[in-house]
C-alpha cells in the first residue's frame, strides 16, 4: 500500500508537464486523482496550452496504477467553474485530501510595456486561480480535520528578473498566499506549502514564443540558442530541471512525515535560492 491509499488528490494544470508528473506520482502511492485543466489556448498567452487529448492521456496513465482518475475541463481563473468542479469532486468521492495547485501560465513584459491582457491572464491563472481552488477545497479539509495544499510558485517568486513583471508579480503573490493561508488553516489539521521550481523542461519553456523573446536578435532561434541564457538563471550549471525533481518535493510535502511543515516554500531551482536572502 502506498502512503496516499484512500486519499483523493486534486491536481490543477494536470493535463501535462509538472501536473502530469505530480498526478502519476500520487497514483503510484495509491491515491485517486482528479485532474483539472482548461485545455484551451488563450490569445494573450502566445504559446500552445494543453488540449483535451493531453488530459485524457494523463487520465489513462493514472488509471494504469489501479486507481480512479477523473479529468475535468476547468479554468481555475473562473470562480464559478472552479466551485462547480470541486463540488463535483466532493459529490463523487466524498472527500478532498490533497490540493496541488499547479495550474499556471507564463506571460512577460516590462513595467513600461507589459500588455494589460497578459497581466490579467497571468494574475488570473497563477494567483487568483490558486485562491479559487483554496477557497473551494479548504472547507472540505476543515470538515475532515485533515488536508494538504501545495502551490507551484517559482524561482521568480523569490528573485525578480527583468522583462517578466506579470509572472514575477503572480508568483510572489502566490508565495504570500501560501504564508497567509497556512496561518488560517493551521488550527484545522491542514498544511499549506509551496515549491519554487527553476526553469523546468515543459512546454512553458520549450516553445517558439519564449525562444524569440529570449533571442530577439535571431530570426529563428532554437534550443541551442537559448540554452546558455537559461543556464544563467541557475547557480548549478544546468539549463533545465526535470518535472520529476519538482514532484519529489511535492510528494514530501503531502506525505505522512511532514505534518508540522506548513507555510514553507521548498526551492527546487538548481541553486537560484543561493542568490536570495535567508
Amino acid at each position: 500500500m502506498g502512503f496516499l491509499e484512500g486519499q483523493v488528490v486534486v491536481v490543477t494544470g494536470g493535463a501535462r508537464g509538472q501536473g502530469r508528473s505530480h498526478a502519476v506520482a500520487a497514483a503510484r502511492e495509491g491515491a485517486d486523482v482528479v485532474l483539472l485543466d482548461r485545455c484551451a489556448d488563450v490569445p494573450s498567452i502566445r504559446y500552445p496550452q494543453a488540449v483535451e487529448s493531453d488530459l485524457r492521456e494523463t487520465e489513462a496513465v493514472v488509471r494504469e496504477h489501479g486507481v480512479q482518475a477523473l479529468g475535468i475541463i476547468c479554468d481555475v481563473g473562473d470562480r464559478d467553474q472552479t466551485t462547480a468542479a470541486f463540488d463535483d469532486v466532493h459529490d463523487r468521492f466524498g472527500r478532498i485530501d490533497v490540493l496541488i495547485a499547479n495550474a499556471g501560465v507564463y506571460g512577460g513584459g516590462s513595467i513600461q510595456d507589459a500588455d494589460a491582457d497578459v497581466w490579467d491572464e497571468v494574475i488570473g491563472s497563477n494567483l487568483t486561480g490558486v485562491f479559487h481552488c483554496m477557497r473551494a477545497a479548504s472547507p472540505r479539509m476543515i470538515a475532515q480535520g485533515y488536508g494538504r495544499i501545495v502551490v507551484t510558485a517559482s524561482n521568480q517568486g523569490r528573485t525578480a528578473v527583468p522583462g517578466s513583471v506579470p509572472y514575477v508579480a503572480s508568483k510572489w503573490g502566490a508565495i504570500g498566499l501560501v504564508k497567509a493561508a497556512a496561518h488560517d488553516l493551521a488550527p484545522f489539521g491542514v498544511t499549506v506549502n509551496g515549491v519554487a521550481p527553476g526553469n523546468t523542461s515543459t512546454k512553458m519553456v520549450h516553445n517558439e514564443t519564449l525562444y524569440r523573446a529570449m533571442r530577439p536578435d535571431l530570426p529563428n532561434p532554437c534550443w541551442d540558442d537559448v540554452e546558455p541564457a537559461l543556464r544563467v538563471h541557475h547557480v548549478q550549471p544546468i539549463a533545465l530541471l526535470e518535472p520529476s525533481e519538482i514532484t519529489a518535493a511535492v510528494m514530501f510535502l503531502i506525505g505522512p512525515g511532514t505534518p508540522h511543515v506548513t507555510g514553507s516554500i521548498i526551492d527546487v531551482n538548481a541553486g537560484t535560492a543561493a542568490r536570495t536572502t535567508a
